[in-house]
């Protein structure tokens, strides 16, 4: 998914809307490669045959697939995102890209296309989840494997964060500047998820949950990295990424 930029200086009186931020390719934000390795091994590992068709929806520039690509290369991936600009440049990783949204036109592809779906960092800028969720769904093959990725609200710094008042990482009360949290980037989170309410979420949606794990995120200061890889193996509920492995159920 393309990611924002805080800075508009050509409409400097303009509020940014959601679109300006994610056609706005100048400072792409992720959580990093380790999110994307572990992704994939965990994905290579779920597909039991070469050949498989893999949809990376919200591919962005398709560097996070370019990372994943030596862990994918008996699978056929496929990139989709809803920017044009964004798909120009992920052609530069990806033999196929296409141009895709999660709305009312939906995703052009069959019912059951797909045997995965990698969706790495978008539910939390989605208005609506749910039919996102559902046209997902629609396009895996029953038992079709989906790999989501979102920032955990319960990370373990978001804990002791809210213990002293101070709004979580990776929330935003605005889309014009940070207000009451860490960071300096605005990214356009709409909804943050706990490994809790993802599980319920996914099973509610139709789908039956293999795993969740956690990843670490790059954005934490290079003294503490050791301490939020740690967490990541010893206690996913609260690492920095949740990392959720789930199959299509074959009627739902």
């Amino acid at each position: 998914m393309t990611h924002p930029d805080t800075a508009h200086a050509t409409r400097p009186h303009t509020p940014p809307t959601l679109q300006d931020f994610y056609e706005n390719p100048a400072v792409p934000v992720a959580s990093g490669t380790p999110r994307t390795l572990r992704q994939a091994r965990i994905l290579a590992a779920a597909l039991p045959r070469p050949g498989a068709t893999v949809l990376d929806i919200g591919c962005g520039d398709g560097t996070a697939a370019a990372t994943a690509a030596p862990l994918l290369r008996d699978h056929r991936v496929i990139g989709v995102d809803w920017s044009q600009d964004a798909l120009r440049r992920a052609s530069r990783h990806l033999t196929h890209v296409v141009r895709g949204e999660l709305g009312d036109s939906g995703l052009p592809f069959a019912t059951g296309a797909a045997d995965a779906v990698l969706f790495s960092e978008v539910i939390e800028h989605l208005v609506d989840p749910d039919s996102a969720l559902d046209e997902l769904r629609r396009v895996l093959a029953p038992g079709g494997h989906l790999m989501l990725s979102t920032p955990n609200l319960a990370a373990w710094y978001n804990r002791a964060l809210l213990l002293t008042g101070t709004q979580p990482v990776f929330s935003e009360v605005s889309l014009r500047a940070i207000h009451g949290r860490p960071g300096t980037e605005v990214v356009g989170h709409l909804r943050l998820y706990t490994a809790r309410a993802l599980r319920e979420f996914l099973t509610a949606s139709g789908f039956d949950v293999v795993r969740i794990t956690g990843a670490p995120f790059h954005g934490v200061p290079r003294p503490l990295r050791a301490l939020d890889r740690l967490v990541c193996s010893a206690a996913p509920t609260a690492a920095s990424i949740l990392l959720a492995h789930a199959r299509r159920r074959a009627a739902a």
